[in-house]
């Protein structure tokens, strides 16, 4: 069996039961996780909400490796924590935050999918997993449905077209963390590299810290609680829940499990939120998604 160019065992390229409803776990929570953010970011900038959620994800997952015994990770794991921790942890939260701000939760879950497709892609070289052509075709396709779901926001606004590209941000920093955390796991566990990515994160976004408290005090309630769940359940939870299956298969495999989390952000944010992206949007979404699959066809 092979993942690009390489070959690659069939115990770590398949997911066992266990990995399917850990990664399972990951995309439902991730999809709400969009939803939570347009509640939140009404309320809270993008760099406080980020900051707040990672606060409320690093006093949990804190209190985990505390109750189950794990110490630091390895000093093999830390290069990969660091750079995952603020690719991912940071940088892609704070660009998702800013870019839901300017487009609806469906139409930035499409867009920021493109994250598989760049995983593979990155993880061609860096994790040795090659570069078939249909890596190379479904980039194309992806590309295009970018243009349509930009094209589709022109008519909204230069914010629409902001919204957009800070999206396509969130999916390169989503794919650079993916990459940078796979070599951690073969040193650490998922809760030691999940938690310490998390701090690293947290450590990244303290410049908002005043931006935080002034808002915290501003925010009604259900704002607050919105930024709570989104640290405990999609950031803890979620977070820790993929590092254990990214564990258990390739980088690529794990980017494509992701498929599902916009169609579930689709029905989510209508059924709560109201949100129902325009068709023109939603045929762009499927293009980007198609380019993953076409990515990831074996």
């Amino acid at each position: 069996m092979t993942e690009g160019d390489t070959v690659v065992a069939p115990a770590v390229a398949r997911m066992d039961r266990r990995a399917l409803a850990a990664v399972s776990t990951t995309v439902v929570l991730w999809a709400s996780a969009f939803v939570a953010i347009r509640g939140a970011g009404e309320h809270f900038g993008p760099g406080a909400l980020a900051l707040g959620r990672l606060l409320a994800g690093s006093v949990a997952l804190l209190v985990l490796l505390a109750v189950r015994g794990e110490g630091l990770p390895p000093r093999a794991a830390w290069p990969g924590i660091a750079a995952s921790g603020v690719l991912w942890f940071g940088a892609y939260m704070v660009a998702l935050n800013w870019g839901e701000q300017q487009v609806d939760a469906g139409t930035a879950a499409m867009v920021v999918n493109v994250g598989p497709v760049l995983i593979a892609l990155i993880g061609g070289k860096v994790l040795g997993e090659g570069y078939p052509p249909r890596l190379l075709a479904g980039m194309a396709v992806s590309f295009a449905g970018a243009v349509v779901v930009g094209l589709s926001m022109s008519g909204g606004g230069g914010s629409s077209v902001l919204g957009i590209a800070l999206c396509l941000l969130a999916a390169v920093t989503y794919a650079g963390g993916v990459v940078a955390q796979k070599p951690a796991l073969r040193y650490a566990s998922p809760l030691q590299v999940t938690t310490f990515g998390c701090l690293v994160g947290t450590a990244a976004c303290l410049p908002f810290s005043v931006q935080l408290v002034d808002q915290v005090g501003r925010a009604p309630l259900s704002a607050t609680l919105g930024v709570v769940y989104l640290g405990l359940f999609p950031t803890a939870l979620a977070f820790t829940t993929w590092a254990y299956a990214l564990a258990r298969t390739t980088a690529g495999r794990m980017g494509a499990t992701t498929y599902a989390v916009p169609a579930l952000v689709v029905l989510m944010a209508w059924a709560v939120l109201g949100e129902v992206p325009a068709l023109l949007t939603l045929a762009g979404g499927a293009l980007c998604l198609a380019g993953v699959a076409v990515s990831r066809r074996r």
